[in-house]
C-alpha cells in the first residue's frame, strides 16, 4: 500500500562558500548548486534519512567549502533532525547545524538561508547574527539583495530568470527577535539538471569566510498548492482549482503585486498558476454548471489591506475550463456582476435535474449565529447559467436548527427530490412544490453540520437497485470549542425506503471535519479532521491522521479498515478529491485567521497548527503493489458528449491478461469545502460486450435513464478491471 504523504525527510545537499567575483568590485556572488533530481533512486523516496546518491557524488551530504572554512560531513542523525520541516525551518536550528559544520566562521556573518523544493517558489531570508556570542543582532533592514536562477543544463543554452527585489514576508516569525527578516521570493524555478542560484550582496566587506548558505531539497519533493486550499474542484482540463479567502500571505503573487487567493494546479507537472478574483470567496458554496463552468457562490466582506477585492457576500464567480480548449487554462475567475438574492456565507449548493442551482443557508454578515437576525435560513434558485430568480424562500429545517444551520448536507435523489440533513435533523424536500415530503428520524449522536461538520456521502448508484439513494454520514461534534468531543458514529439511511431508519456503526475514533470521497471501485475513503475540537479558528487539536477505508457492500461492523497515516495535520479548511489517475489529492488546513507559517504555542485561539501549503497524494490499495501494473490502458470513448436518457456509447481499452470483471463508473467530484462535497456522486453504468480474459475489450455502455440520476454537467468516466481503474476521461452529460 503506497502512501505519498508528506513526512519525507529533507536533506542538506551542499554548503558552498563564495567562489565567483561579481562584475562590480563592490558586489560578491555566492553560488549554490542543486544536484540532479532525477538521480534520486525510487527506493529512497520513502526511506529513512540517509545519504542520497546523485550524479555529482555518492557523498553529497558532505559539506563543501573553500578559503579555509572547515568541512565536516553531515551525519544521518543530523539529517534526521530535519525530517518533515514546516515551509520555513526555524532559523535557530539551521544556525546550530551551521555552527557544527563551519566552526571557524566567527565574524558576525551575513547568513543566507535558502529553503526550497524544486517545484515551488524559493524564499531567501537575510539575517545578521553574532556567532561569537550566539545572540541576535538587528535584522538587516537595509540590504538590497537580488538573486537570479541560472539553469546550466547539458547541451542547452543558459536560461536566465528575472531578478526580484527583497520584500518582507509578514508572517515569518524570527526566533531571534521581534524584528522580521527580509525575504526574497523568486519566481518558480524549474530546477533540473545543474541549477545554480546566485546570491548577490551589496557589501564589499562581506568576504568568502563570512557567508554560508544551506540548500534544502526533498528526497521526494512535496507539491505546494500556492494558496491555502479552502475550496477545491477537479476541472474538465484535469487540473485542480484551489480557492481561498483574502489573506495577507500566500505563496503566489498576481501581476498587480497583490497576493493570489486562488490557484490552478496541474497534478502531472506540479505547476501552479495564480488566479485572481474580484470578491472575497471566504467560505463560499459552489457547483459545476451544466455548461461545465465551475461556480463559487457567496462569501464574505472585503479586507482593508487588499483594496482590489470587494464584498463577496452576494457574489457569483465563474471559472471556465475545457477538456479540449487549452487556451482557457490559467485564465482567472470571471465576475460579470451577477448577484444572488441575499448575502450568503457558508451556503450549500445542489444542481437540480434541469440544471438550475438550489442554494441554501448562509450567514448574512458573518456575525454571531446564535442571534437569528444574522442568519439566512432560506433558499433561492439560480438558473442554469448562474443567475438568481431573486426570491429568498424560507426553509424550515434550517430555521429550526439555528445556529447549526450552515453548510447543510444535500443530495439529489432518483425521484428529483432532495435529501437534506442539518445538525441532527433530516428530511425529504420537494423543490418544485416547496414542500417537505417526509420528515426523517433524527440522526443519533452529536451535531453533524457546521461548526461540527462530519462528512456525508451519497453511495454509488446503479440499476441493480433502481438507483435508490443510500446515504452515509460520519463524524461530528458537541459544540464549537477546542474542548468539544468528536463523534465516532456513522449513520446510514435509505431515504426512499418504505421505513427509512438510521443504521448505526462506528469509526475507530471520534472525528470532526472528516470527509468522505468515493473511489471508482465503489469504496469510500475518509480522511482529515480532528479528535478534539470543532471548525473555526484555533478551536481544534489532536489531528486524526489515519486513512479510513469504507466498503459499503460489507456487513455492519466489517466496513471500516484503517489505512496508512499522514504526517500532516489537516484541520479547518482542508480538502480531498479524486484525480483522473484514481489517486486521492489531499490539501489545505488553515485553522488560523491569517496565515501562520510556524507554530506559536500558548495562543488563544490556538496557533499550534500552521497554514499548510503542502499537497499529499494517497494511492489507494487498488493501485498499490502489483496492482500498479494492472491498469487498463488505451481507453477511447465513442463520444464525450453524452445524455442521461438511457442511450449507449462505446468504450474500447486494453485489459491485463487473465481479467475477470469490469465496471464502468460515471463520476462527478463536485465542489469541495469544509468537509462538504457538494453534488458529489457516482453511478455504475450497465455494460455489455465484456470478454473475460481477453486483452482487447469493446464495451457498449448504457447511460443513466434520466437527469434525476445524473444531473447535467461534467463527469469523469472510469473503467475498472478487477477493481483497478484506468486513467479517467472527462465527458459532458446533458
Amino acid at each position: 500500500m503506497a502512501y505519498a504523504f508528506g513526512a519525507d525527510p529533507w536533506s542538506v545537499t551542499s554548503i558552498l562558500s563564495p567562489s565567483v567575483e561579481a562584475t562590480s568590485p563592490s558586489l560578491r556572488n555566492y553560488n549554490l548548486e542543486h544536484p540532479t533530481r532525477q538521480m534520486v533512486p525510487a527506493a529512497l523516496k520513502t526511506a529513512e534519512p540517509s545519504v542520497i546518491p546523485t550524479a555529482k557524488s555518492t557523498q553529497v551530504l558532505a559539506a563543501r567549502a573553500t578559503a579555509g572554512v572547515v568541512t565536516r560531513p553531515l551525519t544521518a542523525e543530523l539529517v534526521a533532525n530535519l525530517a518533515a520541516p514546516p515551509r520555513l525551518l526555524p532559523l535557530l536550528l539551521l544556525l546550530q547545524i551551521l555552527r557544527l559544520l563551519v566552526p571557524t566562521v566567527v565574524a558576525a556573518p551575513l547568513l543566507l538561508v535558502l529553503l526550497a523544493t524544486p517545484t515551488v517558489p524559493m524564499e531567501v531570508a537575510v539575517l545578521r547574527t553574532d556567532t561569537a556570542e550566539r545572540r541576535p543582532i538587528t535584522v538587516v533592514q537595509d540590504a538590497r539583495a537580488v538573486a537570479q536562477i541560472l539553469l546550466e543544463e547539458e547541451e542547452e543554452e543558459e536560461e536566465v530568470h528575472p531578478t526580484l527585489p527583497v520584500r518582507h514576508l509578514p508572517h515569518l516569525r524570527s526566533p531571534f527577535s521581534e524584528n522580521q527578516p527580509l525575504v526574497l521570493q523568486l519566481a518558480q524555478p524549474p530546477l533540473t539538471a545543474h541549477a545554480v542560484l546566485t546570491i548577490t550582496t551589496p557589501s564589499a566587506g562581506i568576504g568568502p569566510k563570512e557567508v554560508a548558505a544551506l540548500l534544502m531539497v526533498s528526497q521526494n519533493p512535496l507539491v505546494q498548492a500556492g494558496v491555502p486550499a479552502m475550496h477545491a474542484g477537479l476541472l474538465p482540463n484535469g487540473k485542480v482549482v484551489f480557492l481561498d479567502k483574502v489573506e495577507n500571505y500566500t505563496q503566489l503573487k498576481l501581476p498587480n503585486g497583490q497576493y493570489a487567493y486562488s490557484a490552478e494546479y496541474d497534478p502531472n507537472t506540479r505547476a501552479v498558476v495564480p488566479l485572481s478574483y474580484k470578491t472575497n470567496a471566504f467560505c463560499s458554496g459552489g457547483a459545476f454548471l451544466a455548461d461545465g463552468r465551475f461556480v463559487s457562490i457567496g462569501g464574505n466582506a472585503p479586507l482593508d489591506f487588499d483594496p482590489t477585492v470587494g464584498d463577496g457576500f452576494n457574489a457569483v464567480r465563474y471559472l471556465s475550463r475545457s477538456a479540449s480548449d487549452a487556451s482557457l487554462n490559467g485564465q482567472s475567475w470571471s465576475e460579470p456582476g451577477n448577484k444572488i438574492a441575499s448575502p450568503r456565507w457558508y451556503a450549500s449548493v445542489q444542481t437540480m435535474p434541469d440544471g438550475t442551482l438550489f442554494v441554501a443557508s448562509g450567514s448574512k454578515n458573518g456575525l454571531d449565529p446564535t442571534n437569528p437576525d444574522n442568519n439566512n435560513p432560506t433558499y433561492e434558485i439560480l438558473n442554469a447559467v448562474g443567475i438568481t430568480s431573486g426570491n429568498n424562500i424560507p426553509l424550515e429545517i434550517l430555521n429550526k436548527n439555528q445556529p447549526y444551520y450552515m453548510y447543510p448536507f444535500i443530495h439529489l435523489m432518483n425521484n428529483g427530490q432532495l435529501f437534506i440533513q442539518v445538525a441532527k435533523s433530516a428530511e425529504i424536500f420537494n423543490v418544485g412544490t416547496n414542500a417537505v415530503v417526509k420528515a426523517l428520524p433524527d440522526l443519533p449522536g452529536d451535531f453533524r453540520t457546521y461548526p461540527n461538520t462530519g462528512g456525508s456521502v451519497l453511495l454509488p448508484l446503479s440499476s441493480a437497485n433502481g438507483y435508490a439513494p443510500d446515504v452515509v454520514i460520519c463524524g461530528g461534534g458537541a459544540y464549537q470549542d477546542i474542548t468539544s468531543p468528536t463523534d465516532p458514529s456513522c449513520g446510514r439511511i435509505q431515504p426512499l425506503s418504505a421505513n427509512p431508519t438510521w443504521q448505526m456503526e462506528s469509526m475507530p475514533e471520534g472525528r470532526g471535519m472528516v470527509e468522505g470521497t468515493l473511489l471508482p471501485d465503489g469504496s469510500v475513503i475518509w480522511v482529515n479532521g480532528c479528535n478534539l475540537g470543532a471548525q473555526g479558528f484555533g478551536v481544534a487539536k489532536n489531528p486524526t491522521l489515519e486513512v479510513l477505508i469504507y466498503d459499503p457492500a460489507k456487513p455492519v461492523g466489517q466496513r471500516f479498515t484503517t489505512g496508512p497515516t499522514s504526517g500532516i495535520a489537516r484541520l479547518y479548511h482542508s480538502v480531498a478529491l479524486l484525480l483522473l489517475d484514481g489517486t486521492l489529492m489531499i490539501a489545505g488546513s488553515n485553522p488560523v485567521e491569517q496565515p501562520v507559517l510556524t507554530p506559536v504555542p500558548n495562543r488563544v485561539p490556538s496557533e499550534d497548527f500552521v497554514t499548510e501549503f503542502r499537497v499529499e497524494i494517497y494511492t489507494p490499495p487498488y493501485l498499490s503493489g502489483a496492482n500498479a501494473n494492472k491498469r487498463p490502458t488505451g481507453m477511447t470513448l465513442s463520444s464525450k458528449s453524452l445524455k442521461a436518457d438511457g442511450s449507449t456509447f462505446t468504450v474500447k481499452f486494453t485489459a491485463p491478461a487473465g481479467n475477470k470483471a469490469v465496471k464502468v463508473a460515471l463520476y462527478h467530484g463536485g465542489f469541495v469545502t469544509h468537509s462538504v462535497h457538494m453534488n458529489h456522486r457516482m453511478i455504475f453504468l450497465d455494460t455489455t460486450g465484456f470478454a473475460a480474459g481477453a486483452t482487447s475489450q469493446t464495451l457498449a455502455v448504457k447511460m443513466p435513464p434520466n437527469r434525476n440520476v445524473a444531473q447535467p454537467g461534467p463527469y469523469v468516466v472510469y473503467v475498472t478491471v478487477d477493481g483497478v481503474p484506468a486513467v479517467g476521461q472527462f465527458v459532458s452529460v446533458a
